[in-house]
């Protein structure tokens, strides 16, 4: 992967995006991916926030087979006619020997200038709209999307807001390491819907490490037996102790009492299932083994922070983009 970065563009996407698609695939067995900072001369130059930045290769470097540009910061009087003319050759040139071209916020103005985005959608940073209304009318503008596809057969994506960088870098994982890879990456750097706190990315606290083999046989029936109505009934019978024993030997053994285990294990499939699946909420719920819907979205949001439709509208992509 090539992270295109112009004197005019800022360090916050370059660099993020730099750490994060570098750490996708670490030691999960998922595709490990590599991105390079490329710039049009591979020398030192300072970004429009006066931070340096030092690229790692330059246009002439090997073909990459997923291209990001940067956002471009551009005052109200810059016009973007007669610049970038040697990147935007490097771009045309990726995109017609099949590589995936993407831009993040304000980057999708060296693609307009370029004439990839004619007839088709293009997020960007709402800032922008006016220079698209006037300068490249050709291309629709759409300043609430965060992550769009822009044409060419799914090969150009376009991101809005200065920020869209973490969707994007969340889209290319999924799409490129699966969706659980972007899960973990999502949850290590707390990336996505950070209005509800850290809540939604919290996955199922991994239970102590214990000797207590009858507890361990409970744990191993509940992993494919979860969904069992009376669960916690079922847990102690298949003990073969009194109930408040094994409720006192559970949660000493795991940190779980048996109830907040079952629900743990249960909310966790269905964050799966939302991120993976098209079935109703209701059916999901059912699934996981909640017959009552809304007994059912109570829970999640509690557990989780957001209902489950909002928990499925920012994570579906995950899901969908492998």
């Amino acid at each position: 992967m090539s992270i295109l970065s112009l004197p005019e563009s800022g360090t916050m996407a370059a660099f993020g995006l730099h750490e994060v698609l570098n750490d996708a695939g670490k030691g999960h067995g998922a595709r490990p991916l590599e991105a390079r900072l490329t710039a049009r001369r591979e020398q030192a130059f300072n970004s429009s926030t006066g931070l340096r930045v030092t690229p790692q290769q330059d246009l002439g470097a090997e073909r990459a087979d997923v291209v990001i540009v940067c956002d471009i910061h551009l005052d109200q009087s810059d016009s973007p006619e007669g610049r970038w003319a040697e990147e935007i050759i490097w771009v045309r040139s990726h995109l017609d020997s099949g590589a995936l071209v993407c831009s993040t916020c304000s980057g999708a103005v060296l693609l307009a200038e370029a004439g990839l985005l004619d007839g088709a959608e293009a997020a960007s940073h709402w800032t922008m709209a006016d220079l698209f209304r006037d300068r490249y009318p050709s291309v629709t503008f759409r300043p609430e999307r965060i992550l769009c596809d822009s044409g060419h057969g799914g090969q150009i994506v376009t991101t809005g807001g200065a920020s869209s960088w973490q969707d994007l870098a969340l889209y290319l994982i999924g799409r490129f390491c699966g969706a659980e890879e972007a899960a973990r990456v999502a949850r290590l750097f707390l990336l996505g819907d950070r209005g509800y706190g850290q809540l939604p990315f919290a996955s199922m606290a991994r239970p102590r490490q214990h000797s207590d083999a009858v507890v361990s046989r409970v744990q191993a029936w509940l992993v494919d037996n979860y969904a069992t109505p009376n669960a916690v009934t079922a847990m102690v019978e298949r003990s073969g102790l009194p109930e408040r024993t094994l409720k006192r030997r559970f949660k000493a053994a795991t940190g779980y009492a048996p109830v907040e285990y079952v629900q743990a294990l249960r909310i966790e499939e269905a964050k799966q299932m939302l991120e993976t699946e098209d079935s109703a909420i209701e059916e999901i719920g059912a699934e996981v083994g909640y017959s009552d819907p809304t007994f059912f979205r109570k829970l999640f949001r509690r557990r989780v922070g957001v209902t489950p439709a909002q928990y499925r509208q920012r994570n579906r992509f995950r899901g969908l983009a492998q």
